[in-house]
């Protein structure tokens, strides 16, 4: 990634994918309808979102503006009421993994790839409005929201689930987070990973990822456990016990390393 991608920060963000996808827009005529309807038309990051999302989401195309309307109306009632009883604004908590792509994927070469393209930044965004209607007496909404996350991009997260802002879910392909799991800010997770329960039917059951910790491709996490701030879960293993802030663990049945991070 270029220093050029690095330095830039959420006050110009916005201003800067619109100037790239156009761009873009001029030099390639077959992708101009789509930069046109998902960016260019759009005057804030939040409704450009609403759009993406919404045309993911709906049944079928009659109804897209109807979802981006929905979508935005949850952003407004959020800056209305300044509701946050849970986590931050979807608006903020979406910038944030934004940047996080930005500056942590070194594949990225403009600014505006993960806001279009990206499963896994796309998938995450939609648990965050599935994660609102959950609290605020909208499940079916919300279980509807989940099961097209799952078909649309391959993640299943469920809607009850607490995660934070700044998270880099990178590939993301299987991903699994169950209902009482909870995944502070900074996290990182890749591919095929499972933050699962113990199999009882209730209760506090699932992981609890700290802050800034890294989750391998593959790595099953299962239990109301905690991962600490900054640990490493190494990818393909098995951590059934709590792992220590600021170490490794590594292995079918996880071990700590020697080393500490």
């Amino acid at each position: 990634m270029s220093d050029y991608v690095r330095v830039i920060d959420v006050l110009n963000l916005w201003s800067t994918i619109v100037q790239e996808t156009q761009l873009e827009a001029d030099k390639s005529p077959l992708l101009r309808t789509f930069l046109q309807r998902n960016i260019l038309q759009h005057d804030s990051f939040e409704k450009a979102l609403c759009h993406i999302l919404a045309e993911k989401i709906a049944e079928d195309k009659n109804t897209v503006i109807q979802w981006q309307e929905y979508l935005y109306s949850i952003l407004c009632t959020q800056a209305e009421t300044d509701q946050k009883s849970v986590q931050s604004s979807i608006k903020e908590a979406a910038l944030a993994d934004l940047l996080c792509q930005l500056r942590a994927n070194a594949s990225i070469k403009d600014h505006y790839s993960p806001l279009l393209f990206f499963a896994g930044y796309q998938a995450l965004q939609c648990y965050r409005f599935a994660h609102f209607c959950w609290h605020h007496q909208q499940r079916a909404m919300a279980s509807f929201i989940q099961a097209k996350t799952v078909c649309l991009f391959a993640v299943d997260i469920h809607p009850a689930a607490r995660i934070g802002s700044g998270i880099f879910m990178d590939h993301s392909v299987g991903v699994v987070i169950g209902e009482t799991a909870v995944v502070e800010d900074q996290v990182t997770i890749f591919q095929g990973v499972t933050l699962g329960g113990t199999g009882k039917g209730s209760g506090d059951r699932h992981p609890k990822v700290r802050e800034g910790a890294f989750i391998g491709s593959g790595a099953a996490i299962y239990g109301n456990i905690e991962v600490g701030k900054n640990a490493k879960v190494a990818g393909g293993a098995v951590v059934v016990k709590d792992v220590a802030q600021n170490s490794t663990v590594v292995g079918p049945v996880a071990q700590a390393k020697s080393n500490q991070v």
